[in-house]
């Protein structure tokens, strides 16, 4: 008896909790998530070198490194893989009479994929030298706004500042099945949603848990409020109103909108207009960055979700313009070289190997520049054996610049016009072998000083190379300049840095990219509505919104940098946008 009352007790506690439980409602999951995470490096700080008897040693992290000495070149790695670098003194050997040691620290060790950031070491003494090693870092920022659709479903837009990771994946829509949650949706050509990211909720620490296999593993999503950098400036921003930009000694003069001859209130409403953009699609114009200069002075300055005038930003293939300016500026400083120079001559010393390809024969500098080289390779083919991420990826060959000169041919140089990025690439390794001077060192010397260019970032590959077919890191007010530079004709505060004739031919059009859009020499000559007209322009682009826009009649420059990299909102960044503040140009 007392068992079946035990029973019946155990089973009317068991349809409580069961109706209790079916009572209660799901956790609301609607709302703004952030998740960040950062994985280095960690070297980073002091670096000294100096003279300790008859040879060198570097303090660096409480490390004291031997430092090696060849053909005037330091060079040291930190214990563990951590880093290296390679620098020379200027001005002058080593020793009493050498000046500042300027050079480059690796991020990765050799043989691995990494950035590498230009260091600057002054001199504090008789045989020593001490600077600071600021690396790039590598974070990974998601925001993911979960709303609820009429049917009870639940919207998502999973945001990643840094690579537009949610853009390249389509997500749409999140399920919760319990304690799971999954990211669902796909590319807009695919018909009905797929599971694309799996994850977990945890009720009692009100976090989210997503896996995103190629970002890193595990990302902890806890709620974010209305001043996130999700949104252009706060979910509720105040009323924009234009201010001057600050003059720094970074060799850009300031003026105003007005003096320069742009409406004020057109600006202003143009900035308002993104800093009130809706960000409740994955396709929403994700601009980061906004600058505008006219007759030599910068008029506008504006930066939004979160960026900022000290902050570099990745140019993307917009790069390969500042890997022309620094093919030109070589040029001009007397390097051995032409735009007729013939590409396996020039890499491989100065004769053509025997028995090659009658077209890789005819293959020119000029044929790179405006991507006709006839490498089988295109950015938009997986299947190309020359498709820049196919070359990243694989490991076979280190160095870039031979894995591209065994590439198969598809056409006969200056036939067809495709763009792969592999081209450029190869014409920075053109100049690099034909003075016997790094491109790391042309650029610092020949540009980047002139221009008061300190802070920027080179991707290499696993042989340190330089590559000149994107990924460069810049401020903001550093990538205008480039556009600067052109509209002035090649110089740079009467320093002239390129030739008249080589702008001329860089803006020229001297090809179709893939038959459709006019190409120069790593430039795009293009032309914009304005005023009932048209007028001509040149631009560097690069995906995501990475733009440096020059009219010549107009004498304006406009640059932007985005995070649209993986959606459709950088058609807005270099048309609308582009468009609008043209027709605040008088």
């Amino acid at each position: 008896m007392i068992r079946r009352q035990n029973l019946a007790v155990a089973l009317l506690v068991c349809i409580t909790c069961s109706v209790a439980a079916a009572q209660t409602p799901a956790p609301d999951l609607t709302g703004l998530w952030k998740a960040k995470r950062r994985f280095g490096p960690d070297a980073r700080g002091p670096l000294l070198i100096e003279r300790t008897g008859a040879g060198y040693t570097a303090d660096m992290m409480g490390f004291t490194i031997p430092v090696g000495v060849k053909d005037g070149e330091f060079s040291f790695d930190l214990p563990n893989r951590e880093g290296s670098f390679r620098g020379k003194p200027q001005n002058g050997g080593g020793g009493e009479s050498g000046g500042a040691i300027r050079g480059l620290w690796f991020q990765a060790p050799l043989g691995e994929l990494g950035p590498a950031v230009p260091v600057t070491l002054l001199r504090s003494g008789p045989n020593r030298w001490i600077g600071q090693v600021a690396p790039l870092d590598d974070e990974q920022t998601f925001y993911l706004l979960v709303s609820r659709r009429p049917d009870g479903s639940l919207a998502a837009v999973l945001r990643n500042l840094e690579r537009d990771y949610g853009g390249l994946l389509g997500v749409r829509g999140l399920i919760r099945t319990g304690n799971a949650v999954s990211l669902v949706g796909g590319r807009p050509s695919q018909t009905g949603d797929t599971v694309l990211i799996n994850g977990s909720y945890d009720s009692a620490q009100q976090v989210i848990t997503l896996n995103f296999p190629y970002r890193g593993g595990n990302y902890d999503f806890r709620r974010d409020d209305d001043q996130s950098d999700f949104y252009p400036r706060g979910k509720h921003p105040a009323r924009y109103v234009y201010r001057v930009p600050p003059a720094l000694d970074d060799g850009l003069p300031t003026a105003s909108v007005d003096g320069v001859g742009i409406d004020r209130a057109a600006v202003e409403r143009v900035v308002q207009q993104i800093v009130d953009m809706s960000m409740d699609s994955i396709n929403a114009p994700q601009v980061h960055a906004l600058l505008i200069a006219r007759r030599g002075k910068l008029v506008l300055e504006e930066y939004f979700h979160g960026e900022h005038r000290n902050k570099l930003h990745n140019e993307r293939s917009a790069s390969k313009s500042v890997t022309a300016t620094i093919i030109g500026a070589a040029m001009l400083a007397g390097a051995p070289l032409r735009l007729s120079s013939p590409v396996y001559e020039v890499m491989n010393g100065g004769t053509l190997p025997p028995g090659l390809d009658p077209r890789k024969r005819a293959m020119t500098l000029e044929h790179l520049m405006t991507m006709s080289s006839g490498y089988f390779c295109d950015d938009s083919n997986d299947n190309a054996p020359g498709n820049e991420n196919g070359m990243w990826e694989q490991e076979a060959e280190a160095d870039f610049y031979k894995f591209t000169l065994k590439l198969p041919m598809a056409f006969t140089p200056g036939d067809t016009a495709i763009y792969c990025s592999i081209n450029p690439n190869l014409a920075l390794g053109m100049i690099g072998r034909a003075t016997g001077e790094s491109p790391y060192s042309l650029f610092d010397r020949l540009v980047a000083t002139p221009m008061g260019i300190t802070h920027y970032v080179w991707p290499v590959d696993r042989a340190r190379n330089p590559y000149g077919g994107g990924g460069l890191g810049f401020f903001a007010r550093d990538f205008l300049k480039f556009g600067q530079l052109m509209l002035d004709g090649g110089t740079w505060h009467g320093r002239r840095i390129l030739s008249r004739e080589f702008i001329a031919r860089e803006t020229s059009t001297l090809a179709r990219i893939n038959g459709q859009r006019d190409y120069g020499l790593l430039w795009w000559p293009q032309d914009i509505a304005y005023q009932n007209r048209k007028v001509h322009g040149f631009a560097a682009l690069g995906n995501g919104g990475q733009i440096v826009m020059v009219f010549p009649e107009l004498e304006l420059v406009v640059a932007t940098n985005g995070g649209s990299y993986g959606s459709r909102g950088w058609r807005y960044i270099g048309g609308d946008l582009i468009e609008k503040i043209l027709s605040a140009v008088r």
